[in-house]
């Protein structure tokens, strides 16, 4: 691999004797493919020092803005530092973008949509452009008409905001962002608008909407309805007026029983967002980033970084003084960002350089704990989120007052809640602190992911040629090794259930240190959730886990709980509620099972000389399909065929193989139906078309012949069974390795593959 020395501005010469990272092999396989610096034959020619130095030196050239004559060199030196120990690393645009020609630095952004076409589809036009730079948008529908709603221009009707919600998710699906950070959205539509109840539901269809989390903005009001079994006001955003009343506990039940089935949708309680709004004279908050945890006026961006608890460990205890000094770095180094960042809008700089909004938060709270000695699920993980929650929010506090004192106050701060309550006192960012999830940038400072808690003690790691590398986690590997009870038998059989319960040599208190995310009780979630909640400016993202067999009351009560806690929202996950979620952990493993007594073993039938059948043409992601579907004499499906444009290799060879399978599953008497179920929906990361056309794989391709082979011999009525259920998020689409449910996003932490919605 040749080193590169950039050119480009901002990015300085590299000194001798800096610290080497070390990267794991993981986190390198995840830097060649998304971070590193390729030329246009797609190869890479940067170095991992490389780009530490790359973003280092460039955030520190924001210092020339305020002190001609600073040492740039110097802190460069200091940044480059913070990040090669892995003490504390940027959001992903920062390390990806920063010295390059883009030069785009944020993660999240919010836009307004107004009822009006141009505002609708100028937000489109600005939506394309943000994910275009490696971006995600938030938006609220919340203003936009009702559906069947009057248009006094044309004398029509509305057509509503979901209508229009499809059109921003086919502008993120086409834009794709280049590759290396797939378009994310959030979309939020008020719990008092007429078409709520349309939103709530409208993942019942998985193939839509793919490219948003999907939110409700929950009110107080409408909270207090709840709890007093009452109906709540139903109202027009274009006129103000009440159109009708609902149940707050049906609409409430409704949310509930969507996201047991799918995850979908989410709450945000938007009054407590805006009661904690630093600068409400500038506006009201309407919306979040797409995982949640970022609220942010439209036209503000945010920049995110997380410092590694994992590294704030010291001889058992929690090393306060370097937690200090690394805060202070941080905080530095991310209001450096807000001036060297190159805004996608001219709108977002304005604004963004207004309030100056900083997002630091952490990862490897699950590793710092073990350290610790405190199990994830105990009062005393609890007591330590918000002692170190705390420590950080006032350090962050303390460090953007000097900042403010050297640079100025954020420009909008006369109408904030700090001028009005000490106008004396000059604060630099009007929020310091959020918790997002992190990850892919947990993977390169190899530690556990934000807030939570580890995703499995050990797993199946899927390399070149189908190899299975078990990745155990280090701290129990070192554990299990000083007290004598490690073997490679026991990690292989960790790897392919994940969690230590069950196994007896394991003594009982290392079972209990270890906690898996699957271990613990949605309780347990909600409460580090809210404990972190307590001290951060923002919000937190974090991920409520539910075991399969979770009830929907299970679920209401966790919605509740998050209220009554003090968070700013919830996102839940059920496990296997989205039916093609492929974990490389024990779940997966299924033991044979024998033919019940008396009962008749399977015959393959022998093949005619000839058979009739129909060909279809399927556009996939891999170029046109053609599908054979041929019958027997009694118009039952018999045998399968297909082929896949001029594409080789895998797609053809697994194509050819489902339709063996497929073939045998009927001429050994299967209907077709539960093979249609099967396969419909099944993702990777090609798709093609859009809507009701949208093939998400090859073997969609295949289970939208078959459907309509049965609709031709049905008179072309559709069988309600076999509507699309698309499946969601399975095995990693780039390497098959496992996918981990993070605060709405889906991470591969083998190749650092991730997608939110």
């Amino acid at each position: 691999m040749v080193s590169v020395r950039s050119k480009k501005k901002n990015v300085l010469p590299m000194p001798r004797g800096l610290r080497i990272p070390e990267f794991t092999d993981n986190a390198l396989t995840v830097l060649r493919r998304r971070y590193l610096i390729r030329n246009e034959q797609g190869e890479v020619v940067e170095e991992p020092i490389d780009m530490l130095w790359r973003v280092a030196s460039t955030i520190a050239a924001g210092e020339l803005q305020y002190d001609i004559g600073a040492d740039v060199e110097a802190l460069a030196g200091e940044f480059y530092e913070l990040l090669a120990s892995f003490d504390f690393l940027p959001n992903s645009p920062t390390l990806m973008n920063a010295g390059r020609e883009l030069g785009q630095l944020s993660a999240c952004f919010v836009l307004p949509v107004d009822d009006s076409m141009e505002s609708i589809f100028e937000a489109v036009k600005q939506t394309a452009l943000i994910h275009k730079s490696g971006g995600g948008t938030g938006f609220s529908f919340s203003r936009i008409r009702p559906a069947r709603d009057v248009v006094h221009s044309t004398k029509g009707i509305s057509s509503g905001p979901l209508s229009f919600m499809k059109v921003f998710d086919v502008a993120t699906e086409t834009i794709k962002q280049g590759g290396t950070r797939r378009g994310a959205n959030m979309a939020i539509l008020r719990v008092d608008h007429p078409d709520i109840m349309d939103f709530i539901k409208a993942k019942s269809d998985f193939s839509i909407l793919q490219n948003f989390n999907l939110s409700v903005a929950v009110t107080d009001a409408f909270m207090q309805a709840l709890e007093a079994d009452e109906e709540y006001d139903l109202v027009n955003p274009r006129t103000g007026e009440v159109v009708r009343r609902q149940s707050a506990l049906k609409l409430f039940r409704q949310i509930v029983k969507q996201a047991w089935l799918s995850g979908e949708p989410g709450v945000v309680f938007i009054d407590r967002m805006n009661a904690d709004n630093p600068t409400p004279e500038v506006g009201s908050i309407e919306s979040t980033n797409p995982c949640g945890e970022q609220p942010l006026l439209p036209y503000e961006s945010c920049n995110l970084g997380s410092i590694n608890l994992a590294h704030m460990v010291r001889d058992g205890e929690i090393d306060f003084a370097k937690l200090e000094q690394t805060v202070r770095k941080a905080v530095h180094f991310l209001d450096n960002v807000v001036d060297v960042n190159r805004y996608p809008l001219p709108e977002i700089e304005r604004m963004t350089k207004q309030n100056r909004k900083i997002g630091l938060g952490v990862m490897g709270f699950a590793d710092m704990l073990i350290q610790l000695g405190i199990p994830y699920s105990s009062p005393e993980a609890i007591a330590t989120a918000e002692k170190v929650m705390r420590f950080i929010d006032e350090k962050a506090f303390e460090k953007s007052c000097e900042l403010g004192e050297e640079r100025g106050a954020f420009p909008n701060f006369s109408a904030s809640i700090y001028g009005k309550r000490d106008p004396d006192q000059p604060v630099r960012n009007a929020t310091r602190t959020t918790i997002a999830p992190t990850g892919t940038i947990s993977i390169l400072a190899g530690c556990s992911s934000g807030v939570e808690p580890l995703f499995a003690v050990a797993y199946v790691r899927r390399v070149m040629d189908d190899d299975e590398l078990f990745e155990v986690n280090p701290y129990f590997a070192s554990l299990a090794k000083e007290h004598g009870f490690y073997s490679d038998d026991l990690v292989r059989r960790l790897a392919h259930k994940g969690s230590v319960q069950g196994f007896s040599e394991v003594p009982l208190k290392y079972r209990r240190l270890f906690e898996t995310a699957h271990d613990i009780t949605p309780k347990n979630h909600i409460d580090i959730q809210a404990a972190f909640q307590k001290y951060t400016n923002n919000a937190v993202s974090k991920t409520i886990n539910f075991p399969h067999d979770a009830t929907v009351q299970d679920v209401e009560e966790a919605f509740l709980l998050a209220y009554r806690s003090g968070c700013k929202g919830l996102t839940i996950y059920r496990d296997g509620s989205r039916d093609a979620q492929v974990l490389n952990i024990g779940k997966t493993d299924k033991k044979k099972s024998a033919p019940a007594s008396g009962q008749p073993a399977l015959v393959k039938r022998d093949r005619p000389a000839m058979l009739f059948g129909r060909t279809y043409q399927m556009m996939t992601g891999c170029g046109p399909m053609y599908i054979t579907i041929n019958e027997d004499e009694n118009h039952r499906p018999f045998e399968l065929f297909n082929t896949v444009g001029k594409a080789g290799g895998c797609a053809a060879s697994q194509c050819e193989a489902i339709g063996r399978l497929v073939s045998l599953a009927w001429r050994s008497g299967m209907a077709p139906e539960p093979i249609i179920k099967e396969l419909i929906g099944i993702s990777c990361h090609k798709p093609a078309g859009f809507g009701e056309n949208r093939v998400t794989s090859c073997a969609d391709a295949i289970a939208r012949a078959l459907r309509q082979m049965l609709e031709a011999n049905n008179g072309g009525r559709r069988d309600a069974s076999l509507a699309d259920d698309a499946k969601g998020f399975g095995a990693c689409p780039e390497c098959g390795g496992v996918v981990e449910h993070e605060g709405g996003c889906h991470v591969c932490r083998s190749c650092g593959y991730s997608e939110c919605a």
